[in-house]
């Protein structure tokens, strides 16, 4: 049977979702618990990667198990074993074909910016004093909407065969003392959203006009665009699935 699991993680600990040589891992973590309470299980697959450092308020990611289990006391006894900073949601069986990467219909990202000194939330957001002009950063995220092929945002060095992307919704707002970047796609290539927030603080600095957005995608150039922002103010936050891979 094939089962979907929900989890959310504080990433600063981690080198990001994936297992990486020589480095700490959510899916490194996760493995290793379940491993010592199901036998027969081999591996759990991410719905994607997440950078290092970087917070998830949802994943999904599925495995693979010869014999049904209760699902509920899976995820107690796999919140019981797990470090602080790892939380199963739940755990719910799906169609055998049900794949928590390719099956991902929409996935969205917040960036989180505080701008007074805060104590409290200096691991959680990015502390960036300089004015921002709110209206400017905006107008120049509607711009990626126009647009698919996003290779101006992506690392250098990668793996991916497309660079397409569709992006939903791109949108800048204030919440209680944080300014929050919302950004939803079908995909998302690695390094993007932070590269896209880069440029969208340059613009709000006035460093650069809105209209520079365009040129910017248009050249294919990551050196074009701003630099990427640090990975302890962005969460994932939402994968979407069709209802239809769910058994109830």
């Amino acid at each position: 049977m094939r089962y979907f699991i929900e989890l959310s993680y504080y990433g600063k600990h981690y080198h990001g979702w994936q297992i990486q040589p020589q480095s700490v891992s959510v899916q490194e973590v996760l493995q290793n618990q379940m491993r010592k309470i199901l036998p027969g299980f081999s591996e759990v697959v991410g719905a994607g990667r997440t950078d290092a450092g970087v917070h998830a308020k949802q994943l999904f990611a599925h495995f693979d198990l010869t014999e049904e289990i209760d699902v509920a006391e899976m995820a107690y006894k796999l919140n019981c074993m797990l470090p602080d900073d790892i939380a199963i949601a739940e755990i719910f069986p799906v169609t055998e074909e049900a794949h928590a990467r390719f099956d991902a219909t929409s996935r969205s990202y917040e960036y989180q910016i505080i701008q007074e000194k805060d104590v409290f939330n200096r691991e959680l957001a990015w502390f960036f004093k300089p004015e921002l002009d709110l209206e400017k950063m905006n107008s120049a995220a509607a711009i990626l909407k126009e647009y698919s092929d996003f290779q101006c945002f992506s690392r250098s060095r990668t793996d991916v065969r497309t660079y397409i992307c569709q992006i939903f919704h791109a949108e800048w707002k204030m919440e209680k003392n944080k300014l929050v970047f919302h950004i939803s796609a079908d995909r998302f290539l690695r390094n993007m959203v932070r590269a896209i927030v880069g440029t969208l603080v340059e613009i709000g600095q006035r460093k650069l006009p809105v209209a520079a957005m365009h040129e910017i995608i248009k050249s294919k150039d990551r050196a074009k665009a701003g630099a990427s922002v640090p990975a302890h103010g962005l969460y994932l936050t939402k994968i979407e699935y069709p209802e239809t891979i769910r058994i109830n």
